[in-house]
């Protein structure tokens, strides 16, 4: 019985001990901004203390205070949820349409056309920034959120289209040869059964493309000059390092909650997304 004991334990230490380290490893960035944001200056620059600990002397809000009142963090926090719920959106209705199209409708060049998609993918979008900054000058879009709306699904689209023609390979065409039987068109088949039947793809691919566009820096430091109009990743780096002063409180704090809204969609939909992830999403 002691012996069996013993074994249990050492399966159990042996499963989980990897996992806590894992763990530790994955959430000491997040402890660590999370200090650095509720110190005061002073215990930030003493290399005597324990830089992962804080004593109560040393606890300040005074950051989270800077960065709410002496910045436009709100305005910075809105204009990326905006921008990032409307290109991701523009992008899902675009990649749906083109996965669909490129794994269910027969024509000539489709391989190929899949291929381009692919490539295009492969190809640093820090590449397509200037041909993308004489498109947003012809469109007058320059200096607004329209820009970044605009812009954004030039990197999304190929990424999430490539994700879902993956899950879609994995829906039996039986399914839709059935429905072409009882009359159904395409537009039918693809929303009350393709769209259906792929929701845990396609939220793996929403998600995925939400974060990408909400933690761009590229185009956004690009394309949006006043303050008032930048997304949070650029209104954090350019209004909080002001010449060699560096807001390390503030910095962290909003770098905190900057990453707020990405951890709520993966928990609300984490169940779709390790269905997506298993069965063939990022196939």
């Amino acid at each position: 019985m002691t012996d069996r004991l013993h074994g249990s334990a050492r399966r159990t230490i042996g499963i989980y001990a990897p996992l806590l380290l894992f763990v530790t490893f994955a959430l000491f960035p997040i402890y660590h901004m999370f200090l650095t944001s509720i110190k005061t200056d002073r215990a930030l620059y003493n290399l005597s203390l324990n830089p992962l600990l804080v004593s109560l002397g040393a606890l300040t809000a005074e950051h989270y205070r800077l960065l709410f009142t002496d910045t436009l963090f709100v305005s910075w926090l809105m204009n990326s949820l905006i921008v990032s719920l409307s290109s991701t959106a523009i992008a899902m209705v675009i990649s749906i349409l083109a996965a669909y199209g490129l794994t269910r409708v027969r024509f000539r060049g489709a391989d190929t056309f899949g291929i381009a998609i692919f490539i295009t993918y492969l190809v640093p979008y820090s590449l397509l920034f200037l041909p993308l900054t004489r498109v947003v000058t012809w469109l007058n879009l320059a200096d607004s959120l329209w820009a970044l709306i605009v812009t954004y699904p030039t990197f999304l689209v190929p990424f999430s289209t490539w994700l879902l023609m993956g899950y879609m390979k994995t829906i039996p065409e039986e399914i839709e040869k059935s429905a072409m039987i009882d009359g159904c068109n395409r537009l039918q088949i693809l929303t009350r059964i393709i769209i259906p039947l792929a929701v845990p793809g396609i939220v793996c691919a929403t998600l995925f493309a939400f974060s990408l566009a909400w933690n761009d820096l590229l185009y956004s430091l690009v394309f949006i000059s006043p303050t008032e109009k930048k997304t949070l990743t650029v209104g954090v780096l350019t209004e909080l390092i002001r010449g060699d002063v560096y807001f390390w409180g503030s910095l962290m704090g909003g770098a905190l909650i900057g990453s707020v809204p990405v951890v709520v969609f993966y928990v609300m939909f984490m169940d779709y997304y390790v269905s997506g992830m298993t069965v063939g999403a990022i196939k």
